[in-house]
């Protein structure tokens, strides 16, 4: 088991470049399985999930290559299991985007439940509904059972705006027989970035970026070569961590488009960026001041589906809030338990009242001091770091596995913009 040590107070200074979108790269290396041929995946971020991802195909046959750090050849010719072992899945949620495809390719596909973040209920209905309406039976015992003769289009309005379901309903559909609606459907830059690798592959998807996809199935789809998106969530992530320790970062490799969600919550703490090109500078001259609703009314940071702003940083912009003059409610409604790590932000001198499992009153500026801190999920954990590099004195975080399931190379990168960061062994 490791530890990170931080010792904070120290600004953040210097330039790196935004990681690969790990929630594009898990649903693009499962969309392999469309194809018998070669598929060339680069910029997939090296970090726990996609890992785990690529060893889920290999143990069902699947040939993989990996061509440089960040870049992988798969080619899924042969698929000799159509049951996913269950030590892997329970790893990454992400691991329930294999049943669109597997389905679609072989007729079946078996998994355990999913595992990955404690955050609250992560209900899958909404992927059986969209599965069911194009053919496959579904079987819940134990393991979840998906089967299919034939997978037939089929006009689908999904119950919720979920990003994976929306992501297997797409690869199911992209190979049934007809013409498939999928309405109410996610439009994150990860979706869009499934939907533009399958129309690489000869897939006929259109509506891409809106939330009423269509899709005309084909027969076969072939190889490609595609290159996943930045992560505009690591890519926030180090925004807040240079805004709250006073700090001055270029990003480089971003989308501007995809920060536009983002901007306006940065703006309510008083954050602000510069972006030319593919380039977003952060300036160490920020007012980390809350800028009142009309009326001088307290501000709210809630999340919504893209456009919105994304709930993966909406712990992020907790610890941020800790940091800005003024009173701002973080508004989480997607899951019921990802903000009970407050306690640690408290425990750390944080004025933050916890309303109810949604809800949080941030007041600040506080001045944090060093503890010892547990990492529950990959975000919250990414926040524990922000605040023990704007806190005074050492803090020490376990349970980071959890935090490299999403987040490449951390200690290094934060390394090489000075931080004093140290990833220790422990017993």
């Amino acid at each position: 088991m490791y530890e990170y040590l931080i010792q904070g107070g120290i600004p953040i200074h210097g330039e790196i470049t935004a990681s690969g979108n790990k929630n594009a790269a898990l649903p693009c290396i499962a969309a392999c399985l469309l194809t018998s041929e070669d598929v060339i995946l680069h910029n997939i971020p090296k970090i726990q999930d996609t890992s785990v991802m690529i060893q889920i195909l290999q143990s069902i046959g699947v040939e993989v290559e990996q061509l440089s750090a960040n870049d992988w050849k798969i080619k899924c010719e042969k698929i000799t299991q159509k049951t996913l072992p269950e030590e892997l899945t329970k790893k990454v949620r992400g691991s329930i985007v294999f049943a669109g495809p597997l389905v679609a390719r072989t007729g079946k596909c078996s998994m355990m439940p999913p595992g990955g973040d404690v955050i609250g209920r992560r209900r899958v209905d909404t992927h059986f509904l969209a599965l069911e309406q194009l053919g496959v039976n579904v079987k819940v015992n134990g393991q979840f059972i998906f089967q299919t003769k034939k997978l037939i289009g089929a006009d689908i309005f999904l119950d919720e705006a979920s990003v994976t379901a929306t992501e297997n309903a797409i690869m199911a559909a992209v190979l049934a027989d007809g013409k498939t609606i999928i309405q109410n459907a996610a439009s994150e830059p990860h979706v869009q970035d499934l939907c533009n690798m399958l129309n690489l592959m000869g897939g006929k998807i259109s509506g891409i970026g809106s939330n009423v996809l269509v899709i005309e199935g084909v027969e076969r789809l072939h190889g490609c070569e595609y290159t996943i998106g930045p992560d505009y969530i690591e890519i926030g992530s180090y925004i807040g961590m240079a805004a709250v320790t006073k700090g001055k970062i270029t990003i480089c490799g971003i989308r501007e488009q995809e920060m536009r969600p983002l901007k306006n919550s940065f703006l309510k703490l008083g954050i602000t960026w510069k972006i030319e090109g593919d380039k977003l500078t952060v300036p160490n001259s920020q007012m980390l001041k809350v800028n009142s609703d009309i009326g001088n009314m307290t501000p709210k940071i809630d999340d919504m589906p893209w456009p919105g702003f994304p709930a993966d940083l909406t712990s992020i912009m907790t610890v941020i809030a800790t940091q800005v003059e003024g009173t701002v409610l973080i508004f989480e409604k997607m899951f019921e338990s990802r903000m009970f790590f407050v306690d640690k932000l408290i425990s750390m001198g944080a004025k933050i009242t916890l309303c109810d499992p949604h809800r949080a009153v941030v007041t600040g500026s506080s001045i944090l001091h060093g503890d010892h801190l547990v990492s529950p999920d990959i975000r919250a954990g990414m926040a524990m770091v922000i605040a023990a590099m704007c806190a005074n004195g050492e803090s020490r975080i376990s349970n980071v596995y959890q935090i490299e399931r999403g987040y490449e190379d951390l200690v290094g990168r934060l390394q090489s913009l000075g931080a004093n960061i140290k990833k220790v062994e422990v017993e």
